[in-house]
């Protein structure tokens, strides 16, 4: 346990180790940048298996985790190593198998987005107009149709998402064990809410979560971890700490696409 504050405010490996189990539904959330990398990389190290991911925009994390062998299934609306191609590791296993079967639930990002909501408003499902002209309602169970009762309009129904567990990160928590993160938001708030449990990774530690425009502060009691963990979103970015790291993620294309590659990276970053 961490001397630095709140008994919340824990190493990453404990916090990973106690809120992360085989089997989970676990949101690892971010969009553009605050990408939990550090926290997917404690979860390959510990080898947690069967898990079923969720994002709305899986990205590399999502693709070492599935190489990785700890992933059963994908609940997702978007896939791709951004700016560059393809995620190597999540086609691998959705053809062959390798290093396991990959279940796949696809969605849109308003319908991933809506679920979100819905499970952090306690409700059972939400209701958007989406999904009309695709035929993702005949492959996806989590995707049904309602009827206004106010005006008959016919509008989609998703089901909402409650993660077991949710991983963000953000720029720092106080020694409460409050979280203030900003920038390119995505749905990192509402994923948290929606969740079980929670894990927040944080650049620092401060005393005072002084005023930022447009942050968001998640308090302390919806969050059961803070793990400090600088550079923890690195390859990508932490507005007003680091720059996105291109070069990763176009060498990550290359590591990707071939198994013995790949293999040399995952053995490197289990001996770290």
């Amino acid at each position: 346990m961490s001397k630095i504050g709140s008994p919340k405010i824990v190493p990453l490996p404990d916090a990973v180790a106690e809120l992360v189990h085989d089997g989970d539904t676990v949101a690892l959330e971010g969009f553009t940048h605050l990408i939990p990398f550090a926290a997917g990389h404690e979860i390959i190290r510990q080898r947690r298996r069967d898990l079923t991911l969720v994002r709305m925009t899986p990205d590399l994390v999502y693709d070492q985790l599935i190489g990785a062998g700890c992933v059963a299934r994908l609940v997702f609306s978007w896939g791709g190593n951004p700016g560059v191609g393809s995620l190597h590791r999540m086609r691998d296993a959705l053809a062959t198998g390798w290093p396991a079967p990959l279940e796949i639930e696809e969605h849109s990002h308003a319908g991933m987005a809506n679920r979100y909501v819905a499970g952090a408003s306690g409700l059972p499902f939400a209701v958007l107009r989406g999904y009309a002209g695709t035929d993702l309602p005949l492959h996806t169970d989590t995707i049904a149709t309602v009827t206004c009762p106010f005006t008959g309009e016919e509008l989609a129904a998703v089901s909402a998402l409650n993660p077991d567990v949710t991983v963000i990160h953000a720029q720092r928590a106080d020694r409460a064990g409050n979280v203030q993160l900003w920038g390119i938001l995505g749905v990192q708030k509402e994923a948290v809410l929606a969740a079980k449990r929670a894990i927040v990774t944080v650049e620092e530690i401060v005393d005072e979560l002084t005023p930022v425009p447009g942050s968001v502060v998640l308090p302390a009691w919806v969050i059961a971890a803070v793990s400090v963990a600088p550079r923890g979103a690195a390859p990508s970015y932490a507005h007003g700490y680091y720059d996105r790291d291109n070069a990763a993620y176009q060498a990550w294309d290359k590591i990707s696409r071939d198994r013995g590659a790949f293999t040399g990276w995952l053995e490197s970053l289990e001996g770290k």
